[in-house]
């Protein structure tokens, strides 16, 4: 075999094998390219579902996509800080949907310029002068024999309203006839021996001794007087037991000590009263006291020497007047009102303790030329725990706010404003109960729709 012959022997295979190698590469390289256009092509499908569930999550998906482009925008960022993000809430805020707000009758307005009349009404009650009662009653034990002195009756001073019997005072009585028979008796002895003294025929120091024994028993006599009136006895009545008669020691009388009526009568004949008990009320009902239970809202109107009209149920055609002589210095904590009270003159007895009154005071005779303030409805205020507040619009479209006030005179449906808005601010005017309840009841979170 020459050499031509030799190398064609061997170019043939080799040949064969390069094209083999060459086929298989091709083929790798085009399995390869198959694979890496596999992720762009199911990609189409899966960038497709994306795109739905895009549609249907909404603002939720699209927050999603632009953090998985690293794009941090100024939208999410408001999002945070702002309301309308997930940031921290303002617990004195509640807001509503568009549908919410037409179902609960939210109705929007502003505070009027103004001021309340002037004048107070308020709820009162007729009292009886404190200082024109008095209670009549025995200072020691003692048993009602007879009652003279009938309820509702007109009695003067000095009158018996009842006889009494007391064992006690009885020998309170013997006690005292007993020192001042002994006073007599030495007083008696005392003048003889001065006059034998002065004949000398009673020596000095039997004087002296006379005298002694005189002023001892005059301060005895003294003392059991004393003891007497403690009792109850004037002047008049401790004389009168030295005076005899058929009376018993231990007779008792309760008098009237003023003029007036008996409003009170809690005993009977036969029953037995214990010391300092007072069964008896008399009162002198020309003149009265009006107590007023005022809002504390009127404190800043309220002063002594205030007029106060009013009327009282059973004469309700008939006004009466007057005036304040006493403002309390404490609040009724459960009621927020103000004792208030006022003199009345009653010459005519038409008005009764216990009578309930409507009283009208009149505030501007107190607060002079008022500003003219704020001016909202009252159902506009509401009560949350101890604040008193209005609900006002948020910048929010349906937030609402509740700010704090102060508030002032109320007359007629409508309140003064005194601290918290002003007048021409908008403000909830109607169904701010509702708001309440919403954001009192933990439904304000419910109401954002998050």
């Amino acid at each position: 075999m020459n050499r031509h012959e030799l190398m064609s022997y061997f170019r043939i295979p080799t040949l064969l094998l390069f094209a083999a190698l060459l086929l298989t590469g091709c083929d790798s390289f085009s399995a390869g390219a198959d694979n890496s256009r596999t992720p762009e092509t199911s990609r189409q499908p899966a960038e497709r579902g994306e795109q739905n569930g895009h549609d249907e999550a909404g603002h939720a998906s699209d927050e999603h996509d632009d953090v998985e482009k690293g794009e941090l925008g100024s939208d999410h960022a408001e999002g945070e800080s702002g309301h309308d993000g997930h940031g921290e809430e303002n617990p004195d805020s509640v807001k509503l949907s568009a549908e919410q707000f037409q179902q609960l009758d939210i109705a929007i307005g502003q505070a009027e310029t103004g001021t309340a009349s002037a004048s107070i009404q308020a709820p009162a009650t007729l009292h009886f002068d404190a200082d024109r009662v008095a209670r009549v009653g025995p200072r020691l034990q003692a048993k009602v024999v007879k009652v003279t002195a009938d309820l509702g009756e007109a009695v003067s001073r000095g009158e018996t309203l009842a006889v009494l019997d007391s064992v006690a005072l009885g020998k309170e009585k013997a006690a005292y006839l007993t020192a001042a028979a002994r006073f007599n008796t030495r007083q008696a002895a005392y003048a003889r021996d001065r006059k034998l003294a002065a004949d000398q025929i009673v020596s000095d120091s039997d004087l002296a001794e006379s005298r002694a024994a005189y002023e001892q028993a005059k301060a005895e006599r003294r003392a059991k007087r004393a003891e007497l009136k403690l009792y109850g006895l004037d002047n008049a009545a401790v004389d009168a037991i030295r005076s005899g008669g058929d009376e018993p020691l231990s007779r008792l009388e309760l008098v009237a000590p003023r003029d007036g009526v008996v409003a009170k009568r809690d005993l009977v004949a036969g029953q037995t009263l214990g010391a300092n008990e007072t069964p008896i009320h008399v009162v002198d009902n020309t003149r009265m006291w009006l107590m007023i239970d005022a809002a504390e809202q009127a404190l800043p109107y309220l002063k002594k020497g205030q007029k106060v009209s009013f009327t009282v149920r059973p004469l309700p055609d008939e006004s009466f007047i007057g005036v304040i002589d006493w403002i309390s210095p404490q609040l009724d904590e459960q009621a927020r009102t103000v004792r208030v009270r006022a003199v009345v003159e009653n010459p005519d007895g038409l008005l009764r303790a216990g009578m309930f009154a409507d009283a009208d005071i009149d505030a501007g005779a107190s607060s002079g030329k008022r500003s003219r303030i704020a001016l909202v409805p009252v159902d506009a205020v509401q009560q949350i725990g101890e604040r008193e507040g209005v609900f006002v619009p948020s910048e929010h479209e349906g937030a609402y706010t509740f700010q704090p006030v102060s508030t002032g005179a109320e007359n007629q449906g409508q309140v003064e404003i005194r601290e918290g808005i002003r007048a021409g601010d908008t403000l909830v005017v109607r169904g701010a109960f509702d708001l309440k309840a919403a954001l009192t009841a933990g439904g304000r979170s419910a109401a954002h729709g998050h």
